[in-house]
């Protein structure tokens, strides 16, 4: 699995995107609580709670 921190234009971290290897990624906040996923079988992409926000990979809309 491939970690890929995400961080704003100063260079703070701000959360990470983890990437496996058939396409599915999540993206965790700072402290690592998880804050969605993105489901690539299915194209769509989920919060917290398991609801779908969006089809396609709209991980980053939920990184606040």
């Amino acid at each position: 699995m491939a970690k890929e921190a995400i961080r704003d234009f100063s260079g703070k971290i701000l959360g990470w995107v983890e990437t496996s290897p058939n396409g599915d990624k999540v993206l965790r906040d700072f402290p690592g609580r998880i804050l969605g996923k993105y489901i690539r079988s299915r194209n769509e992409t989920t919060d917290f709670y398991g609801r779908v926000v969006a089809k396609g990979d709209a991980l980053m809309t939920l990184l606040r």
